[in-house]
């Protein structure tokens, strides 16, 4: 696979911290750094808080001991984030889903803040190696092997500024809920009841259809998630579709096979539309 090839299938946000290691002017030993990734000789990678340890086999029998930090933002700063993020439910939804909404930096940014490192010494490593040199080779296998990291979880880049998952979406759950609480305070109890009572008893349990599925309270961003799906579909649950046979009209044995996969290409055109849909609704 070409270099070119691994970059159009990495996330957009994992490939943003790849391209500032493939900044580092030491092309040889960097070009060492993606050997020891692809090679297997990161043997671990853990969190402390928001520093990675990780051990990296090198040439010596001891592996050696790595470590890696961002400058974490303060409880305030992710209080400021946190609230912006808010605002809009489409961040919470996607980054649920295991995405990195496009415009993500737009919340950091809008806080004097930056998710992503300006240069590589933002990024601070340490190496138990004798090379002095920063990043060294050990330090870059590491930095490689993250960006994988990213790809498959968007939360580990906030892990490295100071807060989990976890803590992110209780945040996020609680803020929102504070919030709709709020928003339940400002009609007082005494009003709904008047306005129950002002109602025409013909019609105050009179059913109307055409609103029978419209839902106008605000749902939990942080309990929606938006993703494609991944279960069997009815057209697989249904099987080939039977195809009726004459002796005027014969139809081959591969007619039910070729009507299923172009319902198919459709099943899965319709569905993929309806996902992109989803997920360009602002909150």
């Amino acid at each position: 696979m070409t270099n070119d090839t691994l970059q159009a299938s990495r996330e957009w946000w994992s490939q943003r911290w790849l391209d500032l290691l493939d900044s580092y002017r030491f092309k040889k030993r960097l070009e060492r750094a993606r050997n020891y990734s692809r090679q297997g000789n990161v043997l671990s990678i853990d969190f402390k808080g928001a520093k990675v340890l990780a051990r990296v086999q090198g040439s010596e029998a001891e592996p050696y001991k790595v470590s890696l930090s961002l400058d974490a933002f303060s409880d305030q700063e992710w209080g400021y984030v946190i609230e912006t993020m808010s605002h809009k439910s489409i961040f919470a939804a996607k980054l649920l889903a295991g995405e990195m909404p496009q415009n993500i930096e737009e919340v950091f940014t809008s806080n004097g803040l930056s998710l992503f490192p300006f240069t590589l010494g933002d990024v601070h490593g340490k190496c138990s190696c004798p090379d002095k040199a920063v990043p060294c080779k050990h330090i870059g296998a590491v930095y490689y092997q993250l960006g994988d990291r990213f790809s498959e979880d968007p939360f580990v880049l906030f892990q490295l500024r100071g807060r989990t998952r976890e803590q992110i979406i209780s945040d996020l759950r609680h803020l929102r809920n504070t919030k709709n609480l709020e928003k339940a305070d400002e009609k007082p109890l005494t009003r709904e009841i008047t306005e129950i009572q002002q109602t025409e008893p013909e019609h105050q349990y009179s059913l109307k259809l055409e609103n029978f599925w419209q839902y106008h309270e605000p749902l939990e961003s942080s309990l929606v998630v938006i993703s494609p799906s991944v279960s069997e579909t009815v057209l697989e649950v249904l099987g080939t579709i039977p195809l009726a046979k004459d002796e005027e009209n014969l139809v081959i044995s591969s007619a039910g096979d070729v009507t299923m996969n172009y319902l198919q290409t459709v099943y899965k055109d319709v569905s993929q539309k309806a996902f992109l849909a989803a997920m360009n609704v602002g909150g």
